[in-house]
């Protein structure tokens, strides 16, 4: 396999997501600088990172959502290939059209550092191939802009389209508002594009990849895409359809 991790100005997860890709496949990242233009050639996963690209100026992930090598990634998610963006990604992901929605100041106005529970929604994308539905995973937030929001016929279509891929619970897996670190719409972790290419999620599975620093529930991911990509991108489901646009 072969992974791309997006680098801008400010965003500093990017050696924690090669660390994190390198204990799930074995594997090195390499790293792509925002002013490039293309990606490495054979690439099968881009991930676009956290952090605080260009310092959060103007909306967090508006000006990395610009950035050259964005146009890059778009056409790469346009023919299939596989994006994750975590925390600042998502919000990038979402500046760029890759995903609908987007991701606003928590509701508690500060920033919210913790553990969370996740639950899988469905275990039918790329990512999450390797999970149930319905089981729960324990990730690690770390963020002040991380309340999704959508108008209701788009939150109402991610709903019926099963493009909710995480949702936060409390430990017994119920959706419950105390569960819910930021006032995210329906308790939104994580939401994929329509071809289910492309997901987007704001809990850190980079940095729940090693029992000795508080669990490994975030390798699940990451060995699902390798898992994905390993048996030519057919899983043991239906190969997902691309569809353009979030």
């Amino acid at each position: 396999m072969k992974f791309a991790v997006v680098v801008f100005p400010g965003i500093n997860r990017e050696r924690d997501m090669a660390r994190a890709l390198m204990l799930a496949s074995g594997q090195e990242a390499a790293m792509v600088w925002h002013a490039e233009t293309s990606l490495p050639k054979g690439t099968d996963l881009v991930v676009v990172p956290g952090g605080f690209s260009y310092g959060d100026y103007l909306r967090c992930g508006a000006i990395a959502a610009r950035a050259p090598v964005m146009d890059a990634v778009r056409d790469f998610a346009a023919q299939g290939g596989l994006v994750l963006g975590v925390c600042n990604g998502f919000q990038i992901l979402c500046e760029a059209g890759l995903l609908p929605g987007a991701l606003v100041r928590n509701r508690s106005l500060s920033f919210v550092c913790d553990t969370v529970t996740v639950r899988v929604e469905t275990s039918d994308t790329p990512f999450t191939m390797g999970c149930r539905a319905g089981e729960l995973l324990s990730l690690p937030i770390k963020h002040g802009e991380g309340c999704y929001v959508a108008d209701e016929e788009t939150l109402a279509a991610l709903e019926s389209e099963r493009r909710i891929v995480l949702r936060y619970t409390d430990r017994g897996g119920r959706v419950v508002p105390e569960a819910n670190p930021n006032g995210a719409l329906a308790n939104v972790a994580g939401v994929c594009s329509a071809g289910r290419n492309v997901l987007g999620l704001m809990p850190h599975p980079e940095h729940a990849v090693e029992r000795l620093t508080g669990g490994e529930d975030g390798l699940r991911l990451f060995r699902s895409v390798q898992s994905w990509c390993g048996r030519g991108g057919t899983g043991e489901r239906s190969t997902p359809t691309v569809v353009s646009g979030p």
